[in-house]
């Protein structure tokens, strides 16, 4: 949960862009099957994360969440398998490792969590004093806890520092896109598609940037 008042709405604002996104593209027309479950995984996702920088979102059950974003990590690593056939293997890894790592970060912030009795079924959230795994004395004010112990908060640093890199390639990525979409067309030269369908949009890779960026500033404020 994040204590400071702006920190807590700059992210809720960040986290609603891919969550709004995923919906969207989870129930819009024409999209395939396994696209479905990808942005239906990054909306729950980011529906969730929202929940986390609230007080209210301590009191969800811990055990779906942990199971559900521990099915998402396994589905993107079965997708380097089987969308492999659409791409070459390194391409299908380097798409589908960092949607990996983002899920898997997921469960194991909650369960850490819960582990600590932080989430639904703890007892020593008004408690006011540190549990095992947690500090709950808050220091800096910016989160209502850190973790507590050296491996959770080097796990922490290490997930934070990924994520971050993940969401500047990204936003990168973005950038790029959104920029080559303003050029004028140049089929000859592999500019747009002449028939005026845009072929790389910029939302994909910005949403990503905004759910890992996100992210890591979660963990970050965790250590």
């Amino acid at each position: 949960m994040i204590v400071a008042g702006g920190l807590r709405w700059i992210l809720t604002l960040l986290f609603a862009v891919p969550t709004v996104y995923g919906l969207w593209r989870t129930v819009r027309a024409g999209t395939g099957p396994a696209v479905r479950v990808d942005h239906g995984l990054h909306a729950v996702m980011g529906a969730l994360m929202i929940a986390m920088t609230w007080p209210w979102g301590m009191d969800l059950p811990s055990t779906p969440q942990v199971v559900l974003f521990s099915l998402g990590a396994l589905w993107f690593l079965a997708a380097i398998v089987f969308r492999a056939r659409d791409r070459d293997t390194r391409a299908a890894v380097r798409a589908a490792v960092p949607h990996v790592v983002m899920m898997g970060a997921m469960a194991w912030m909650v369960a850490v969590m819960t582990s600590s009795g932080t989430m639904s079924g703890g007892t020593a959230m008004g408690g006011g004093h540190d549990m095992a795994g947690m500090d709950m004395s808050g220091g800096t004010g910016i989160a209502a806890m850190t973790l507590g112990g050296t491996g959770p908060k080097v796990i922490a640093a290490l997930l934070a520092a990924v994520l971050a890199a993940f969401g500047l390639v990204w936003l990168s990525r973005a950038l790029d896109r959104a920029k080559a979409r303003d050029l004028p067309s140049a089929p000859a030269s592999g500019g747009p598609d002449p028939t005026g369908r845009r072929p790389a949009g910029a939302l994909d890779p910005a949403c990503h940037a905004a759910m890992a960026l996100g992210m890591a500033v979660m963990f970050v404020v965790l250590v």
